[in-house]
């Protein structure tokens, strides 16, 4: 099997665990990874379960595609996090429940809980809204990546990213958690306590070794 294959393969089995778990429903969401000269991105319109691994598109760094595929609407804006984000190899983009929730009420996740270093920072912002699949969004996007691996955005859903698939996924599971945490703290009308800017420092240097371990 080709290092191509492989890898839409795994973006395949990753796209159907993630509507399987409840994290994305039908074809919302998309899924990319860094290839060559550019990426291997979840087609347009295909549903998951039909889905096979000559389907997935490679675009390249200048944003050719091959001829006959289609990418996802969104294969821009995971186009300008490998652009902004040298570190990450893997995108994942869905409309999970709780963090739509929170993106429509333009409402980041605070440091409710010291997970929220697992995004990179102090919040999970919210970056405003634009159309889909538009450079505009794009460029919202680029900037919420800048100094975070996760945002929700507005009116729309969340983006996470990672040095590998299976970390992007687990981000994405991380902040989907968090947002329904948020979302049924919000309902209690109390005032929201949050763990302190330098408490969340002491976090991030800790979680320098932490996080998913993948197992080849």
């Amino acid at each position: 099997m080709s290092i191509r294959n492989d890898l839409s393969g795994k973006i395949i089995a990753a796209c159907q665990e993630m509507n399987r778990s409840g994290l994305n429903q039908g074809t919302a969401g998309n899924i990319s990874c860094r290839y060559e000269n550019g990426m291997l991105i979840t087609p347009s319109g295909i549903a998951y379960d039909q889905m096979e691994e000559n389907d997935i598109v490679f675009v390249d760094n200048d944003g050719t595609y091959e001829d006959g595929k289609v990418p996802s609407s969104e294969w821009r804006f995971h186009q300008i996090i490998y652009q902004t984000r040298a570190d990450m190899n893997a995108v994942v983009h869905n409309h999970a429940q709780f963090s739509t929730a929170l993106s429509i009420l333009n409402k980041g996740i605070p440091a409710i809980h010291y997970m929220i270093a697992a995004a990179g920072g102090k919040d999970i912002p919210c970056v405003p809204y634009a159309t889909y699949g538009t450079p505009e969004l794009s460029d919202y996007v680029a900037t919420g990546f800048t100094e975070r691996n996760a945002i929700l955005m507005q009116h729309h859903g969340m983006t996470a990213a990672g040095e590998t698939l299976g970390k992007a996924i687990w981000l994405a599971e991380e902040v989907e958690t968090l947002s329904k945490l948020y979302v049924n703290l919000l309902q209690t009308g109390l005032t929201i306590p949050t763990l302190s800017d330098e408490e969340i420092g002491v976090v991030l240097g800790k979680f320098k070794n932490y996080g998913l371990r993948e197992k080849n």
